[in-house]
């Protein structure tokens, strides 16, 4: 569950008025501008739980919209799929109890590119290089695949002290984004 949200030059909300999970975003608009803007980013905190990575994956898709990509885009939808499997993932193989996992989006409009970042408290698991061979009538084992589909690159750190972080770098041309049927 999220304690507060923060955007921007916002105070925390409390109570009932609090979402689920804790929000940082960085949009560059804090009073005077820099020469040159930092990339449009948000940073969140959620439970290790089902519901937390269906929390992700919204606000995934909320922040790209706040970014100018309609949530109907591809771009969008690819975003969504990353941030669901990772998060997912990060829930059924990376969690410790009573630690949550972070998402990280970043837009790099001069790279084009959405960087995402998942990272999980259980450093021993790391993801294999490459997505495994998935049985077609299996209920799991598609999720990496999905990744390495969607994203032009992908993959995985350690993180200090403990854990990880799994990454992916999806394009913001939408020709690129989904492959053709």
């Amino acid at each position: 569950m999220l304690t507060g949200t923060t955007i921007s030059g916002e105070e925390p909300l409390r109570g009932a008025e609090a979402p689920v999970a804790e929000a940082v975003a960085s949009d560059g608009e804090s009073g005077e501008r820099p020469a040159i803007a930092p990339a449009p980013r948000f940073s969140a905190l959620f439970a290790s739980t089902p519901r937390g990575a269906r929390l992700a994956r919204r606000l995934a898709v909320r922040r790209m919209e706040d970014w100018g990509y309609p949530p109907e885009s591809d771009v969008s939808c690819a975003v969504a799929l990353v941030v669901g499997e990772l998060a997912a993932n990060a829930v059924r193989h990376g969690r410790v109890p009573g630690r949550d996992f972070r998402l990280r989006l970043r837009l790099d409009e001069a790279a084009g590119l959405v960087r995402i970042e998942v990272t999980d408290a259980a450093g021993a698991k790391r993801p294999p290089a490459a997505p495994p061979p998935s049985c077609p009538e299996g209920e799991s084992g598609r999720g990496l695949l999905l990744v390495d589909v969607l994203a032009v690159r992908w993959g995985s750190a350690p993180r200090q002290p403990v854990g990880k972080t799994v990454w992916a770098e999806v394009s913001t041309e939408a020709a690129t984004a989904l492959p053709s049927p």
